[in-house]
Order: structure tokens, then sequence, then C-alpha cells
């Protein structure tokens, strides 16, 4: 259950092609071998309003949360996240050298006990990787 959700300043929307920026999130996750495939969820959500700093509207940002279930060490984990903020921040490198700008990611661990899921997705790439 990789969900990683991306907010970001709207001012990106001319800097950034956000689409692309979901792509390379969800193949980093990929990339780590940790996530179930059909787990990951990447979404963004574009931040109208948004204060940042000491208000000057050029600057911008973008934060992403994952939030995964339990049972990975915390070495695996920081490995998996190191991984795909360097994808990201690779990335994100001409917006750093245009403009203020601040990346942030963190990872949240869903309790077990709280946290419910109903999932088809798994089944069905199961079943299409058997047929090829």
């Amino acid at each position: 259950m990789p969900h990683f959700t991306i907010e970001y300043s709207a001012n990106l929307d001319a800097r950034v092609d956000m689409g692309q920026v979901v792509e390379i999130v969800r193949k980093a996750a990929i990339e780590t071998g940790i996530f179930p495939l059909g787990g990951i969820r990447v979404r963004a959500v574009r931040c109208e309003h948004y204060a940042i700093g000491d208000g000057n509207p050029d600057h911008a940002f973008l934060d992403i949360v994952l939030r995964l279930g339990e049972g990975r060490d915390l070495k695996t984990r920081k490995e998996a996240g190191e991984h795909i903020f360097r994808a990201l921040s690779a990335y994100l490198d001409p917006v750093f050298a245009r403009c203020k700008f601040a990346l942030s990611f963190d990872m949240q661990i869903n309790d077990k006990e709280t946290s419910w899921k109903r999932n088809n997705i798994h089944e069905a790439l199961k079943a299409d990787a058997a047929h090829g």
C-alpha cells in the first residue's frame, strides 16, 4: 500500500510537467523492489492557495507524503526513500536553478489495526502476467 500524495504550488504548472513527476515517482517506487506493483498509487494535488516564506509569489514547493503499511525495516525504508528522492530531485534540478524552490518527502507508516483496504488490482496484474 504505497500511496504517494504530491502537493505542489500552482505556480509550478508553468515550470514542471506534473504528469512526468507522477511517472518518475511511480517508476522509482517500482525500482526499489519493496512495493507490490498493484498497490502503488501516485497522485498530484495542485494547491491554488499557498504562502511560502516571505510571501514572494515566485517561490514554489513540491511536497510528497508516502503512506505505507508496516513490515519494512528502517534501513529498507531509508534506501527506498533516498532512491525515490534522488530520482525526483534530479528531474527538478532545473526548477532549483530558476527559482526559490522547496522539495520535501516524508514517509508515514500506517498502523495495520486502523487501516482498511479493498483492492482487486493485485489479482488482475498477476493474471495479466501469467497470460503474458
